[in-house]
């Protein structure tokens, strides 16, 4: 804290504009009532929260105090883009490029941090009464605030820079960190625990994707307009059935499925005048903005088969994208970028995509950067209520970054060595074929490094219904790897199989820790209903947070209720298993 203090004091201009600045707006109501001492005792930093609640020490609601902390956790955000925005219009000799990188990931996620809180802010702040689904949308925006600090410090951390300029940044994500996490505290205990409700527990759905194996040849059920049918057409080479002007797949018609709306379809090829684009990230650009409605349709991109040398990325204004390959290893989006190479895991990403409502089907993401480039990711996902379909993500170390908000992946396939699926995403893998590769000497691999920071985070990693083997390289090798199930990599990290196959690839301890004995008692690590060789648990790890769980507790991290799929998914055409497998009837 001294050393924090120290730095900041260098530069005054910082000081002032973190000072908090209070406004009194308590509001009188039914909610039960309490003070600033009883309120912060039930937040993760009680004397935090009390020091900036201070002016308000007298009797209040739980929804009250809400709003103040979320209005005060909005003032520091924007404060600390402001300060980021400074830094990087200094000299830019100044910063290595690495940490010019970093700097500008956390300006990417602070903005997305003032995006959150205002619009969060906006509902709540004249209401003490929201709908259990909207109260959970909120909750899962609270929850990823945290993680984006959280990012922001791991590259700033990771740059290794010894500019003062840049350590000033440290007590402000502090301080903000704990703004977020007083203000998800009391959202949870205000609009969450109050009015919890338990999630439904579905069957398996089939829906419209459900029989499609080899990509648009095999015709895609959506509804399209008559110029989107001619250029389906004019690459499917096959005539779709025309009903009332929309265009509809037979399939759709003889089944009863209710199809995916489109509201315009594009095409990129890599050969010139064949489709409207080249490159996916001009016909990204060229999708509407701020689409967040479903009931408008997705903008649907085909990708046709090739292999596209290029960095994707979709950002929040792109909403409702829908992009469509023709199979794994046919359409393949690849790239190389790597930490070694000095790029941050965040931005080392060949495909990002932060768009509400992605939808990627028949795709292969690749980073070929090798495993002796260390942290190198194929996809980085935070978008909220995203799925992938029938695609495959190959890389070595952090293969699959599952950034935040809520995710679902069906019928994919993972390959990779270290931490290859992490992040702090609310997010189900089903139907999956995770498959460990062979690393680099002396190393050994674990598929998850799942990354919740605080206790009231609705985040974690479910894989449900999947087979976890042996790549075939680390499969005929001659050289033993141990092979893990996950590691810690924060403090409440959460990570959950069941109802999988897991092969003998896996130790019989089943977990390894990060350093030490860090969070071995915080975590949740959970085991349901296994099978295979490396699901036996008679040798498994014996921390307080490693938990063989029954059905009733399995049941919270289904899709139904770990990600409220059942209410969005539906729209996607994506087949998925709401509950557990066993409810199944």
């Amino acid at each position: 804290m001294a050393s924090h203090l120290s730095t900041f004091c260098k530069f005054p201009f910082l000081f002032l504009l973190f000072s908090p600045s209070l406004a009194n707006f308590l509001t009188s109501t039914s909610t039960p009532t309490g003070t600033t001492e009883s309120f912060c005792n039930s937040t993760p930093y009680p004397y935090f929260c009390k020091s900036f609640l201070l002016p308000f020490n007298k009797s209040g609601n739980i929804h009250d105090y809400s709003r103040i902390s979320i209005r005060q956790t909005l003032s520091h955000g924007r404060k600390f883009l402001s300060l980021v925005k400074y830094l990087l219009k200094l000299n830019p000799t100044s910063f290595s490029s690495t940490t010019v990188l970093a700097l500008q990931d956390c300006q990417f996620l602070a903005q997305l941090n003032v995006d959150s809180l205002s619009y969060t802010l906006g509902l709540i702040n004249s209401t003490n009464t929201l709908p259990s689904l909207q109260a959970v949308d909120l909750q899962t925006l609270l929850s990823a605030t945290l993680t984006n600090l959280q990012t922001c410090l791991d590259g700033v951390q990771a740059s290794k820079s010894g500019s003062t300029s840049l350590s000033s940044l440290l007590a402000p994500i502090s301080n903000g960190t704990k703004h977020c996490s007083v203000s998800l505290a009391f959202f949870t205990h205000g609009w969450i625990n109050s009015g919890k409700k338990k999630g439904r527990i579905l069957s398996e759905r089939k829906h419209v994707f459900s029989d499609i194996k080899n990509g648009i040849k095999d015709g895609l059920p959506l509804k399209m307009s008559n110029k989107d049918q001619e250029i389906y057409e004019s690459f499917n080479k096959r005539k779709l059935l025309q009903t009332t002007g929309i265009t509809s797949v037979k399939l759709l018609q003889t089944t009863g499925i209710t199809s995916v709306l489109v509201n315009q379809m594009v095409v990129v090829s890599k050969k010139l005048g064949i489709g409207n684009f080249t490159s996916i990230n001009d016909a990204v650009s060229a999708a509407p903005n701020n689409t967040a409605n479903t009931g408008s349709g997705y903008f649907v991109i085909y990708v046709v088969k090739g292999v596209y040398q290029e960095y994707v990325s979709i950002p929040s204004n792109k909403q409702n994208i829908m992009i469509i390959g023709d199979g794994i290893g046919k359409t393949v989006i690849t790239g190389n970028r790597s930490v070694i190479d000095g790029w941050t895991t965040f931005n080392s990403a060949t495909f990002a995509v932060v768009g509400q409502g992605f939808v990627a089907v028949n795709i292969t993401f690749r980073n070929t950067a090798g495993a002796i480039k260390h942290q190198a990711v194929a996809v980085r996902n935070g978008a909220d209520m995203s799925a992938f379909y029938r695609c495959s993500f190959e890389g070595y170390q952090d293969t699959l970054y599952a950034h935040s908000l809520r995710q679902f992946y069906r019928d994919c396939e993972i390959y990779g060595t270290i931490d290859y699926i992490f992040g702090n995403a609310a997010v189900v893998f089903q139907n999956c074929k995770i498959s460990s590769r062979l690393p680099l000497n002396f190393q050994y691999n674990t598929i998850t490094a799942q990354g919740r920071t605080d206790p009231n985070q609705n985040t974690g990693i479910s894989i449900q219904n999947c087979s976890i083997k042996a790549a075939k390289d680390l499969a005929t090798s001659n050289v033993t790897i141990r092979t893990y199930l996950g590691r810690p990599w924060k403090e409440y990290s959460r990570t959950i199989f069941m109802e999988s196959y897991i092969a003998s690839l896996i130790d019989p301890t089943g977990w390894a820790p990060w350093s030490g004995d860090f969070a071995l008692s915080t975590l949740y690590y959970a085991e349901f209903n296994n099978s295979g060789v490396g699901s036996k648990t008679a040798n498994r790890v014996t921390w307080s947070g490693y938990h063989l769980i029954n059905a009733t507790e399995a049941a919270n991290f289904t899709v139904s209720n770990f990600t409220q799929g059942d209410v969005w998914l539906p729209a996607t055409g994506i087949s998925f298993t709401g509950g557990l497998l066993s409810t199944i009837s």
